[in-house]
């Protein structure tokens, strides 16, 4: 096996240490027994223990996997077709219209879903309006996803089924549905991770008195960064790696990021 050139094992080094030094930081001082994040005291559970009677923090979290689950499942689906449309039709401007939400600035897509809420819909901010924001900037994802494992697939076994008689819809519950799969449940993941990590764009729509786990370290960390914060960051944390690493594993196109 041909050896790597040191500058490069040393750049790579720099620039993982670069991203994950500062998490390992924030794991580390989860368990230091001391109020204070200047200097480490020692070893303790307490900070989790403290987290799991904090109600307003429990609340949070209930409200995040609600609005996670509601918006990935909506999102999965609809983005599901929307990938099958992008590959099937071929439409010039489809794929722009599905995946620019994907690309725009968050703060932007916050600003622009809070002024359809309500100055178009006169809907009252709460749970609801999060949800309807956190499926319009997922369903993109789950439309790169997919796409990309259709875009791998040989057509002739598309084709072979319909010659064999199959009606579209049995080509598609069949044949295409079992192939895609993979890639629909990594879709459903990613949406999912993406929505209960997100800030921005919850903190545009989800209006007074609802908070989800990123509001809530927010407004806890404007006092101070206690390790109580640091237990639920990295609690957070070990939720979005464990999504993130199934979604990978689920579609191998993600890994490669292939749309």
């Amino acid at each position: 096996m041909r050896r790597l050139p040191l500058w490069l094992i040393l750049s790579a080094g720099a620039t993982f240490a670069f991203l994950y030094v500062p998490l390992m930081v924030v794991v580390a001082y989860s368990f230091n027994d001391s109020r204070l994040n200047a200097e480490w005291v020692g070893f303790t559970l307490e900070w989790y223990r403290v987290l799991f009677y904090d109600e307003e923090m429990l609340l949070a979290a209930r409200n995040s996997l609600f609005i996670a689950g509601v918006s990935s499942t909506a999102a999965t689906v609809l983005g599901t077709l929307a990938g099958l449309a992008i590959h099937r039709y071929r439409f010039r401007w489809l794929p722009i219209l599905v995946i620019t939400p994907v690309a725009m600035p968050e703060i932007l897509l916050g600003v622009s879903l809070l002024v359809f809420f309500i100055q178009v819909l006169h809907l009252t901010l709460g749970l609801l309006s999060v949800v309807l924001a956190h499926i319009t900037f997922s369903i993109g994802f789950v439309a790169i996803i997919v796409r990309a494992r259709l875009a791998g697939m040989d057509e002739s076994i598309f084709e072979a089924a319909r010659d064999l008689g199959a009606s579209p819809w049995q080509t598609f519950r069949l044949v295409t549905f079992p192939l895609i799969l993979p890639a629909v449940v990594a879709g459903f993941l990613m949406s999912f991770t993406l929505s209960i990590d997100d800030f921005v764009i919850t903190f545009f729509t989800a209006g007074v008195g609802v908070s989800t786990l990123p509001l809530q370290i927010y407004s806890m960390i404007k006092i101070a960064v206690t390790p109580e914060v640091n237990a639920v960051s990295t609690l957070l944390m070990l939720l979005t790696l464990v999504l993130v690493i199934a979604a990978a594993r689920m579609d191998k196109g993600f890994m490669k990021g292939g749309a």
